[in-house]
């Protein structure tokens, strides 16, 4: 009987815990794991619709985080005898031309549900069709399994208490199947609650292609990010150091080292240091990390440690996380379309290149929004707190398009995941997933987060010398405090874009 071989194909699921596309494939007698660079992944891309635009796919900060996990992968891979096979290409021309170098049988893969991703999919599913070759799609990304969710995905509610509350009970109800004894629950199954085992992964057979170089941050970011420097910088949340390996020791020194989580609830609307918040997303984002390993370990620090209101909340954010993921594998690209799921007509959104670049640079003249701005141009990261109120800045006080913001975080973040970006940016904008106002009024937001304006001086030294109440709204010195405090508003810091005080 001859062997059977299989294309491990890696997308976002860079790790080699619970994966269950690459579980799957390491079934076969021959394994071959793939990446491929993507071009339109990269580079300038027309955001189409009304008021069309374009922006660039992925910035310097995500290319340098994606490069530094396929290396980390490659190596662990290359550990245990294989490799990881790097082409420059698109997926449905490179994979059937390794899987024909190769005699494969199978390609296995982890489905995504927004409509870039499922096209390539189906592109990929198409070719290698042709060659008589399976394309096994899994599902992996979220923590509750798409065939676990109490409800048809057409019956998905649009609202996430709904969502979360008919899936907590779900898991209660299998939890406590689990309990009755072997057989009663899916258990290590890919459908099933519990993470996969890593996998023994195969020596990479004698007639794979060769593996192939990874390509440079300047050979993927684009002009937006010409001054990229690679050197983290000190006012930085974190360096992300992107990778599997990173990744569980991220996990290991907020749970366990530091014991963090156990007062996650209460610091999680922080905005400096390392540990206010988990800082898992970009992990998550770029598969690294797996949401099961992450509600497994809190499962286990709550035996072993205590079990409190932010033990419940790090896993309540891991649902916010996975309602996004499903809301997307429901409504597709409608969420992309200015007027959103909810069809909102009513909005005059404008166009203005000028103010829009202000507060891309932050140079709004709004310094918590300027602060968050700043962070993320130079850092690839921002707060969850700063994400909602750069967002709601743009879209309710100075109504600009809200998918320009949008298309900005995608360039920008280091931990960019297309449904959880959209699906939040649309809900500060009133389209999306909530009927209720989302506008944040920034200036309260700003006293309540940044009382001591810490946050907002380490971003704009500029604003160093002033009293806290005033780097936090400086339009209220007089022309003698500008003086005398050397900060002089339209030269030192700009004039404010909007009047707050009409709010």
């Amino acid at each position: 009987m001859s062997e059977s071989t299989s294309l491990a194909w890696f997308r976002r699921d860079l790790r080699l815990h619970d994966n269950a596309a690459l579980a799957a494939a390491c079934d076969a007698d021959r394994v071959v794991p793939v990446y491929c660079v993507d071009p339109r992944e990269y580079g300038d891309r027309p955001f189409g619709g009304p008021d069309s635009f374009v922006f660039e796919k992925t910035g310097a900060h995500r290319a340098r985080f994606r490069l530094e996990a396929l290396s980390d992968l490659r190596a662990s891979l290359r550990d245990r005898g294989s490799d990881l096979l790097v082409r420059e290409g698109t997926p449905e021309s490179v994979l059937p031309e390794v899987a024909a170098t190769v005699d494969a049988d199978v390609v296995t893969v982890h489905t995504r549900p927004t409509p870039e991703e499922s096209s390539v999919e189906s592109a990929v599913e198409t070719e290698l069709r042709d060659d008589g070759v399976e394309l096994r799609r899994f599902w992996g990304h979220t923590l509750t399994h798409v065939d676990d969710l109490p409800m048809a995905l057409s019956a998905l509610p649009d609202t996430y208490t709904t969502f979360r509350k008919a899936v907590e009970s779900a898991a209660e109800d299998a939890d406590a199947d689990a309990e009755t004894g072997p057989g009663s629950a899916r258990g290590g199954d890919p459908a099933g609650g519990d993470p996969l085992s890593e996998p023994t992964v195969p020596p990479l057979p004698r007639d794979a292609p060769d593996a192939g170089d990874l390509p440079a941050v300047s050979d993927l970011a684009g002009n937006s990010d010409a001054e990229f420097d690679p050197a983290p910088d000190d006012r930085g949340v974190l360096p992300f150091d992107g990778g599997e390996t990173a990744a569980l020791d991220r996990v290991e020194s907020y749970v366990w080292a530091g014991d963090h989580l156990r007062e996650y609830k209460e610091t999680r609307n922080g905005l400096l240091g390392a540990d206010y918040s988990s800082k898992f997303s970009p992990w998550l984002n770029e598969g690294c990390l797996s949401p099961r390993y992450v509600k497994a370990e809190v499962d286990r620090y709550e035996d072993r440690r205590v079990a409190n209101d932010s033990t419940y909340w790090l896993v309540f954010e891991l649902r916010w996380r996975d309602f996004f993921q499903f809301q997307f594998a429901k409504h597709g690209s409608d969420f992309f379309r200015r007027e959103g799921i909810r069809e909102r007509t009513d909005i005059d959104w404008r166009r203005d290149d000028a103010r829009f670049e202000r507060w891309a640079a932050g140079e709004t003249g709004i310094p918590f929004v300027d602060a968050n701005m700043r962070e993320l141009n130079a850092t690839g990261y921002m707060s969850n707190r700063g994400r909602q109120n750069a967002a709601s800045f743009l879209a309710n006080d100075l109504r600009l398009d809200w998918r320009r913001g949008a298309a900005y975080f995608e360039t920008r973040l280091v931990d960019y995941d297309p449904a959880s970006n959209y699906g939040n940016w649309a809900y500060i904008a009133g389209v999306g997933n909530d009927s209720r106002d989302r506008s944040f009024d920034v200036r309260w937001q700003a006293k309540r987060y940044d009382e001591n304006a810490e946050y907002v001086t380490t971003w704009l030294p500029e604003l160093d010398a002033l009293p806290a109440e005033y780097a936090r709204e400086p339009w209220k010195l007089s022309e003698d405090e500008q003086a005398s405090y050397g900060v002089e508003l339209g030269v030192d810091y700009p004039e404010p874009m909007v009047d707050l005080d009409e709010r």
